[in-house]
């Protein structure tokens, strides 16, 4: 049992378990009937994703300095309750179930999924 950190969109895994998206906004021209069956996600929670201001800075940012600032404010973001609480219960579940953790970014490390991967481990969880 394990959570993987994967790029919603991408094909699925042997095992991967439900896929869940941590995106602002669901994918653009896909229906929702969709969205499982194109490899984008079966559950969303829009509230392990950066708010959307957040979410232009992270876009915008051109160097290393830019980045750590917008690390540092996501981080923040997922020390807020609800944020936190949802991260609690992934990291539980991994132990239980296997499941997918997953943004549309191209770039593990310039995407709040590498976070997210942080995050998860430092509850406990298992990355698969």
């Amino acid at each position: 049992m394990a959570i993987r950190i994967v790029r919603l969109g991408t094909p699925r895994s042997p095992g991967e378990g439900l896929r869940v998206g941590t995106v602002r906004r669901p994918p653009r021209g896909v229906p929702k009937s969709e969205f499982a069956s194109r490899d984008f996600y079966d559950v969303w929670l829009p509230n392990l994703a950066p708010t959307a201001d957040l979410v232009a800075k992270g876009l915008a940012a051109d160097d290393a300095r830019e980045w750590a600032a917008f690390r540092r404010k996501y981080v923040a973001e997922m020390k807020k309750p609800d944020a936190s609480h949802l991260l609690d219960m992934l990291a539980a579940l991994s132990h239980q179930t296997n499941l997918a953790v997953g943004c549309y970014c191209e770039d593990e490390a310039r995407c709040h999924r590498g976070i997210l991967r942080e995050l998860l481990q430092d509850r406990g969880a298992k990355i698969g």
